[in-house]
């Protein structure tokens, strides 16, 4: 009888942690503590290399920098087309022109302006997060001091203080200095007054840099909460940069407290530890692991918007208008190297949202008639949202505009150009390489971005979706003096050569479709594989036929885009980002006038004029606008896919009693085999000990 007892005993005590199952989670990744914690999960796939804002020029580094610092401007978060309104400032820059005498002429007239100057009016009590450089006696430590510190967190006294204008003229001194090597010295010091001659003085100097005791002409502090900066002519997208964290504010003291060696030798650096009036912090910074936003305690008042879209209404993105921001206590973000454990992760719940890659995309998603997507069952079923947008990228083929063959502006090499556009075939791409995910481009500038028009490009398309039979490119291939695809110097098939970083196994299969599109017309098509900075020198030098680039927005305005084809951007020439050497006097001068028109009717005509001559030269393959597609789980509200802000952390809501039920009811653990196992085990050993 004892030993029945104990038999049963024994049951109980391995039965009660799996009955206990039916309420826990055991594959919980986080604290069971966290469980209802006003927090929101997701993750980075690379550690963050620069975090200073000086510095940082990667979207992946952006979505923690702006969350922690501010910038004078931001963008509406639901309006489109895409729009700027204040962020840390009171209201919009007043902007003022001056001619050559420096006396200041009507808005009307700025095209003649020598130079214009914006006032910048920051709201007031607006405060830092708390942080050991605004507390004197942590700006100069003394070695003994030093040995004891590891983590920022181990100072124990910090403090705060009022944002002020001098912190945004101190961050663009940083911009000119040399020792932090900021990615947009170059292209600002084309434009701001002072910047390159402040690079020059700060190169002779002498011992460690204090900005506070150097000055630059263009940028002024007017009084407490005012500062100007003075730019060179007109620069009508200068509004645009003001959105971007290279002109958010930092203080000198962090500076200060971050030049002191002991900390350097510890990575205690700005571009480890940001600080800023954002409305998250960063407390933990451990790229192996984690990295972890906090809400910022001392967050002026700033408020969800009131105002939107119509279809906003509808996809409940007003409810929390006019609420304070932000709505989460803290955002975790776990290192996932790779996609499948974050795709599972999602699934059971350990994720707020997630991207679909290609090998997901059939799991997630219907293609229906006409490449129509809907949500496939399964995510419907477990109440997940699916949200897409048109990007602001575009990615091509183009011809460098200099080679023998594919070059010039000859109406035998422009044929030649247009039979290429027709035969290699996008939609067909985008179908096969992209599960349907983007559009056909007729022109450089995307969906979303002023200027865009909803036309098609007759030289490759019949209709609006019917591209130009393959006939029509063979026709045109013999008009150019290519009949059947053979070049009449050398009687033998014409060769040309696609330069492309796409190296291995995986991409195999598309540069295959690549050689098929070629040898629709009959032309023999030789890829060579370059590494990135192999193609960057080659391009630099001309040595290229095709290949294959893309270009994301900068900022929502058509002069990112149509700059890309200008004259004095030319790679070889200049070392611009006119990768195809494209030189056409009418589209250049076009370019000049539209360049800092405000957007109109008469900006847009200018537009018209500019895609209709590129359209007909043919120096890049348009190729395809991409198309986000993004899963949000249902407790995640207030989400919409924006692709110009990385500052849309605030504007989140997290339902956390709603995502715990989820996650309890989609991670249970299968019991009752385990139960039956040690049933079966016990069994076995009470006929052991009866033997």
């Amino acid at each position: 009888m004892m030993s029945n007892y104990k038999h049963i005993k024994l049951l109980i005590w391995v039965l009660l942690p799996l009955l206990g199952a039916c309420t826990a989670p055991w594959n919980n990744p986080y604290l069971d503590t966290e469980r209802l914690d006003n927090t929101m999960y997701s993750s980075f796939s690379s550690r963050p290399k620069h975090l200073d804002p000086a510095r940082s020029y990667s979207s992946n580094e952006w979505t923690f920098i702006q969350s922690v610092y501010e910038t004078p401007l931001q963008y509406h978060y639901l309006k489109r087309p895409y729009s700027l309104i204040p962020g840390v400032l009171e209201r919009m820059p007043q902007v003022h022109y001056y001619n050559e005498k420096g006396d200041e002429i009507p808005a009307s007239n700025r095209q003649s302006a020598a130079s214009s100057e914006y006032i910048l009016q920051i709201k007031p009590e607006v405060m830092y997060q708390n942080h050991p450089a605004f507390v004197a006696r942590n700006l100069i430590l003394s070695d003994d001091e030093l040995s004891k510190i590891n983590h920022l967190s181990d100072f124990s006294h910090v403090a705060t203080r009022e944002l002020v204008a001098s912190d945004f003229v101190h961050q663009i001194k940083r911009l000119a200095n040399p020792k932090l090597h900021s990615p947009i010295f170059s292209l600002m010091s084309e434009m701001i007054v002072g910047l390159e001659g402040l690079n020059k003085e700060l190169k002779n100097a002498k011992g460690k840099l204090d900005l506070t005791q150097y000055q630059i002409s263009g940028v002024k502090v007017l009084d407490k909460y005012r500062y100007s900066i003075k730019v060179k002519g007109v620069q009508e997208q200068f509004l645009y940069w003001l959105a971007m964290p290279f002109f958010t504010a930092v203080p000198p003291e962090a500076d200060q407290f971050y030049a002191q060696q002991g900390l350097i030798d510890k990575n205690i650096v700005l571009d480890w530890y940001p600080v800023g009036t954002g409305p998250f912090q960063l407390t933990v910074n451990n790229p192996n692991k984690e990295m972890i936003l906090e809400k910022n305690p001392n967050f002026h008042d700033e408020y969800y918007p009131s105002t939107g879209q119509a279809s906003d209404v509808d996809n409940n993105l007003l409810i929390d208008q006019a609420k304070k921001l932000p709505f989460l206590n803290k955002v975790h973000f776990l290192l996932e190297k790779e996609t499948a454990p974050y795709w599972n992760k999602f699934l059971q719940g350990y994720y707020d949202q997630s991207g679909i890659s290609s090998d997901n995309f059939d799991q997630a998603i219907e293609v229906k008639a006409k490449g129509k997507t809907i949500l496939a069952p399964r995510m419907r079923d477990k109440n997940i949202r699916l949200l897409t947008s048109d990007s602001t990228s575009v990615y091509y083929t183009a011809f460098n505009m200099l080679d023998s063959t594919v070059g010039g502006y000859t109406e035998r090499s422009k044929l030649l150009r247009q039979a290429i556009s027709i035969a290699i075939n996008e939609e067909e791409y985008i179908s096969i390489f992209r599960n349907g995910r983007g559009t056909a481009a007729h022109g450089p500038i995307p969906t979303g971005i002023f200027g865009a028009t909803e036309d098609y490009n007759p030289f490759v398309y019949d209709e609006i979706n019917k591209r130009k039979d393959i006939s029509q490119a063979k026709s045109l291939l013999a008009q150019a003096g290519y009949q059947d695809g053979v070049d009449p110097v050398t009687n033998k098939p014409l060769v040309l050569y696609f330069d492309t970083t796409s190296t291995g196994a995986d991409d195999q299969p598309r540069l295959d479709w690549i050689r098929k599109q070629f040898k629709k017309i009959d032309i023999q098509l030789v890829i060579r594989a370059s590494s990135y900075n192999r193609l960057q020198d080659k391009m630099s030098k001309g040595q290229t036929q095709l290949f294959e680039l893309g270009w994301n927005a900068d900022y929502p305005d058509p002069e990112n885009f149509l700059f890309l084809l200008y004259g004095k951007n030319s790679k070889v020439e200049t070392g611009g980002e006119n990768g195809a050497n494209y030189q056409n006097a009418r589209y250049d001068a076009l370019f000049e006038k539209m360049k800092n028109m405000p957007n109109s009717a008469e900006r847009q005509l200018i537009i018209d004029k500019m895609v209709a001559i590129l359209r007909e030269d043919a120096p890049w393959v348009w190729g395809f606008i991409p198309k986000s597609y993004g899963l949000y789980h249902q407790w995640l509200t207030n989400s919409k896919p924006h692709a110009m802000a990385r500052n849309t952390l605030k504007y989140l809501r997290i339902n956390p009693e709603m995502r715990d039920k989820f996650r309890t009811e989609y991670n249970q653990v299968v019991w009752w085999p385990l139960v039956i196992l040690v049933l079966m085990l016990i069994g076995l050993i009470y006929r052991f000990r009866r033997s």
